[in-house]
């Protein structure tokens, strides 16, 4: 599916974010955030501070102390607001996703059946339904509910919920038996027995998760929040000693002064946006498609460090594809291809599909078996395929293809092992060995050769694990294959390991076994047998057309239930980890040009050697001030599009991303201060506001 790109600020979501930034000036949810609490109550007392000024007739200090005053509790005011509606921006992206899913919400009709047996039903509405009924859904219908196919088969429509327009099978028993209320029934019927409890469908659950007002802080956050509110009470401690310091001195320093050196020193650039960072990584994997169950899932993500990975449909296609004919002696290459096209011309696989590319491709091969012919369907009991074809072939008549013991034993009979021709057997041994299916072809009950099926590597996919090995993280493909072919696609894809024969005790055990180590464990799955291992892992990603039991046990919903979106999720983590630490290294760096801006803007009327840190040359003592409130509040503006979008993460390790926060963001965070405020400075000495 080709995402279409989105504007990452529009004017609707402009709107509603300042709306929902005034809103937000409620105590009861400004707390939340309690550095932007600390900055209302100060812009609350410096509110006070003005009435009370302006009440006395500006005797504080005259007309320009008034004026002065009331710029600094603008700017105090604006910068709650900016912080505000950074927040409200990130959560209003999500709540866009959150409203295009609830128009697939809507009262259908449900047709409910007594039994499996039924189809007389009777109509109620879908919000009548309780969990457990059973419910008829015909060509054209509206799954009324969140279910599993227990009768039937049926393609289903579920572009409503994953954007993707292609349908997909839907059918009772397996793996692919759910069914997601607002999807539509494109042909057939099936029998759907209800799973979800009423107001818990999967979008219900989904509206909730991506709607960023109803997330819940990660680990990582908390602490960060934590550290803040931290700096924020020593600066308090620190600001509110100042005044005694001052009269200890002999000198007066004006309240409105200290608050503003207090909002200046606090660090509200990350305490504005820290909850924007948080919200947008959500939001950029719902855009991905994938929905996640809460923030602690996304920001592991970011610190996984083993990734576990299914070999079917991840790493490799999932179709093995023809990839050479090898005959035994007496055998030409272009007559086993003609027997092979032929043994699968009706053979809808994509294996048998492939097949006949292969020989046509490669021989230039036109043949057709004739209306007389009789094809042998491929079964599970015989473990072959093939066709009768009429007198006059030259090639033989009775063609099977299939597993190789099952065609060796239909052609040699019960001493097909000792009768094997050893050129056969090797082929079949090198084939095995490589990683690829071999399968035999018998013409008139003699072996004439093998056809070598490969299970094809995704293109990229060695690169990418190259990628997650820069990034620190070891890969492990999980398969059902035996350890040979296990070895053999392993090394082929540049994965770390492999666990073969994979049971799922077996993934139990390997993902229990490496967080035991101290490791954390990512995987994906989408069957009820993979329920326990996604339960474990820290990062389970199940796909949206798995089993009920797969989707309950994750922490991630892949919408697109491609399995290689573990690895997008890993990078939105990482990502999402990196933004938070690029600004908060901004947000401390940018503090030490406001101390050369207001410190020496206080004191130097005390200690006029203190006129030496005044290094940006700034106007006057009120003018240095506001133009430190002021570029604090502008920051926090200017790296709303940069939380949203995220710090640009490029795999490497600790080490080197520390060296790259500290000089970009910790080297900006003391250069782009010292000239913001020098210019916000001679703007204000230019227009003479003071």
């Amino acid at each position: 599916m080709t995402a279409k790109k989105e504007a990452l600020l529009d004017a609707t979501l402009i709107r509603n974010a300042s709306l929902a930034a005034l809103a937000k000036l409620d105590p009861r949810v400004l707390i939340r955030n309690p550095v932007m609490f600390v900055t209302g109550v100060v812009a609350g007392l410096s509110t006070l501070l003005l009435g009370a000024d302006i009440a006395q007739g500006g005797m504080q200090g005259g007309t320009e102390n008034t004026v002065l005053i009331a710029l600094l509790t603008l700017w105090l005011w604006l910068t709650v607001l900016f912080a505000n509606f950074a927040e409200a921006v990130a959560e209003g992206r999500g709540k866009a996703r959150a409203d295009s899913l609830r128009a697939t919400q809507r009262e259908t009709l449900a047709k409910r059946v007594r039994d499996t047996e039924s189809r007389a039903y009777q109509e109620v509405s879908s919000r009548a339904l309780a969990q457990g009924d059973l419910l008829l859904v015909e060509a054209g219908d509206i799954v009324p509910a969140d279910g599993e196919v227990v009768v039937g088969i049926a393609s289903v429509d579920e572009s409503a919920i994953t954007g993707e327009s292609a349908p997909v099978i839907r059918e009772s028993g397996g793996d692919r038996s759910a069914v997601t209320g607002g999807t539509r029934v494109v042909s057939d019927w099936i029998v759907v027995r209800v799973t979800q409890k009423p107001g818990e469908s999967f979008l219900d659950r989904m509206i909730g998760l991506v709607e960023g007002a109803q997330r819940q802080k990660t680990p990582n956050e908390i602490a960060l929040t934590i550290l803040l509110v931290g700096m924020s009470l020593i600066f308090l401690i620190v600001v509110g000693s100042l005044e005694f310091f001052a009269h200890y001195s002999g000198a007066l320093i004006p309240v409105v002064f200290l608050v503003a050196l207090l909002v200046t020193l606090i660090p509200t650039t990350i305490g504005g946006l820290l909850s924007a960072i948080g919200i947008a990584g959500m939001d950029r994997l719902a855009k991905a498609n994938v929905i996640a169950k809460s923030g602690r899932a996304v920001e592991a993500a970011g610190d996984v460090d083993v990734l576990l990975l299914d070999k079917t449909g991840t790493i490799t296609f999932g179709n093995r594809m023809a990839d050479g004919f090898i005959p035994v002696a007496g055998i030409s290459e272009r007559a086993l291809a003609e027997m092979a096209l032929l043994a699968s011309l009706a053979d809808e696989t994509a294996e048998g599909r492939s097949i006949v590319e292969l020989a046509r491709r490669k021989y230039a091969l036109n043949l057709a078996a004739g209306p007389d012919a009789k094809f042998v369907p491929f079964t599970a009991q015989t473990r072959m395929s093939g066709v009768d074809l009429p007198d006059g072939w030259r090639i033989g008549r009775r063609i099977r293809k299939g597993a190789a013991d099952a065609v060796l034993a239909d052609a040699l009979g019960e001493e097909a092992k000792a009768r094997t021709p050893r050129d056969l057997a090797a082929a079949v041994e090198h084939i095995a060995r490589s990683g690829g299916t071999p399968l035999v072809v018998s013409v008139d009950r003699k072996p004439a050769g093998v056809i070598h099926l490969k299970d094809v590597i995704k293109p990229g996919i060695r690169e990418r694990f190259a990628e997650l090995r820069a990034m620190g993280i070891r890969t492990i493909m999980v398969t059902g294959d035996n350890p040979l072919t296990a070895a053999a696609i392993a090394a082929e894809a540049g994965v770390d390991d492999f666990l073969a024969e994979a049971t799922p005790e077996k993934k139990l055990e390997l993902i229990r076994q490496e967080q035991a180590d101290g490791r954390l464990v990512a995987m994906c799955g989408d069957g009820s047998n993979d329920a326990p291992a996604l339960a474990q892992a820290d990062i389970g990603v199940a796909m949206n057309d798995g089993t009920p039991a797969a989707k309950e046990a994750g922490n991630l919903i892949d919408l697109d239930s491609d399995p290689t979106k573990l690895i997008e999720v890993v990078m939105v983590g990482k990502q999402m980890l990196i933004s938070r630490g690029a600004l908060t290294t901004f947000s401390i760096a940018n503090d030490v040009a406001k101390y050369f801006a207001i410190i020496p803007a206080l004191f130097v009327g005390i200690y006029p050697q203190l006129q030496a840190l005044n290094v940006m040359g700034l106007g006057s003592p009120g003018s240095a001030i506001l133009s430190a409130v002021i570029f604090n509040a502008l920051i926090i503006v200017a790296l709303i599009p940069l939380a949203l979008r995220g710090v640009t993460y490029a795999p490497s390790g600790a080490a080197a991303l520390l060296r790259r926060n500290l000089a970009v963001y910790g080297l900006g965070g003391l250069v782009v201060p010292f000239v913001g405020i020098k210019a916000i400075d001679l703007l204000i000495n230019a227009v003479g506001l003071l």
